[in-house]
């Protein structure tokens, strides 16, 4: 069973993939991603593995029965496959712990005031204080995880020794509620959730469902001691709204991690900003430009990748399938 990977992988990960996978596998490393180099290996593989293949590609690739996603997002993914419903498509969560890790890092960075007295130190002002920027303690406040996937139960287990209550709110509760949250929402009790919530981190996907599911009226529920912080998908959250009541301090602050537009053209000082409102003006934001899945170099990260080309070479259902009518 061959297996075909859409870019040029480095040396130590084709060595950790081939002496995990079964012996019937045989794994197809290009000598790049281009398309006309990939083609004429595509002809006879049964999954490919990468993150934004073309028509041309899938067309050339006759047996190909998965489509392995090694990311978490596939909304980039789902109008074509939308075109290919004999293919299976999955995602992978390998990247979640470092992620959720990203998410905590962002809320202590708000929380405590980091990014502004560094700017203080660098600047030579030594000593500075409550006056300029008090820390905020979580003891005794709410988290709230709007998404309570792979990367929200991350965060809560992060989060769960440190004195402050954990709520979740997702598409759909089912089951009996985790230990570790204190309460636990449908989406349809949204705004109820919101009033609960202090710290507000997203890590929903992005479909047609969740795309502006926060705007001015749910910012508004969170107050102006409120944070927010997002490591989803930046449409889910309306990027007008959201600055503007950072800009007015009608919202605490905000650690964003995941932006608006990933193909920004240059201003006339050459700059790249990754969205269309001035955030990076504002003193109550952590910017941080798309990395809370770092590190890339772990090769850890890519054991689920690994058991599903297992599954499929030992004719098993492949894990973590997108369900392409929600979107993820």
């Amino acid at each position: 069973m061959k297996v075909l990977f859409l870019w040029e992988v480095p040396q130590k990960l084709q060595e950790y993939i081939e002496n995990r996978v079964d012996k019937v596998v045989k794994c197809v490393f290009p000598p790049s991603g281009d398309t006309e180099d990939l083609i004429p290996l595509a002809e006879d593989v049964t999954i490919m593995v990468g993150w934004k293949p073309d028509r041309e590609l899938l067309n050339s690739a006759e047996k190909l029965r998965l489509f392995q996603n090694p990311g978490v997002g596939v909304q980039h993914l789902i109008s074509l496959f939308q075109e290919y419903p004999g293919i299976l498509l999955a995602n992978s969560h390998g990247n979640t712990y470092f992620t959720a890790q990203h998410a905590v890092a962002l809320l202590l960075a708000l929380s405590n005031r980091v990014i502004l007295h560094h700017d203080f130190m660098r600047e030579g002002a030594w000593r500075t204080g409550d006056e300029e920027g008090a820390s905020i303690p979580l003891r005794n406040r709410t988290a709230g995880l709007l998404g309570f996937g792979s990367i929200g139960k991350w965060v809560s287990s992060f989060l769960s020794g440190w004195q402050l209550d954990l709520i979740a709110c997702k598409r759909k509760i089912s089951g009996e509620k985790p230990e570790i949250l204190k309460k636990w929402y449908g989406i349809e009790d949204l705004h109820e959730f919101l009033r609960q919530t202090d710290f507000l981190i997203i890590s929903l996907p992005q479909t047609p469902e969740t795309e502006g599911i926060i705007g001015e009226e749910e910012i508004e529920l969170l107050g102006p001691e409120g944070f927010l912080i997002n490591v989803g998908r930046g449409p889910v959250v309306s990027e007008g709204a959201l600055f503007r009541a950072l800009k007015e301090k009608r919202l605490g602050g905000a650690g964003i991690d995941v932006w608006y537009d990933y193909d920004p053209a240059p201003d006339e000082n050459g700059k790249n900003y990754p969205y269309n409102f001035p955030f990076h003006e504002l003193v109550n934001v952590v910017l941080s430009p798309h990395r809370a899945a770092s590190p890339f170099s772990d090769l850890e990260r890519w054991g689920e990748v690994i058991e599903n080309i297992n599954r499929v070479a030992r004719e098993e259902q492949p894990r973590n399938l997108v369900n392409r009518k929600l979107g993820y």
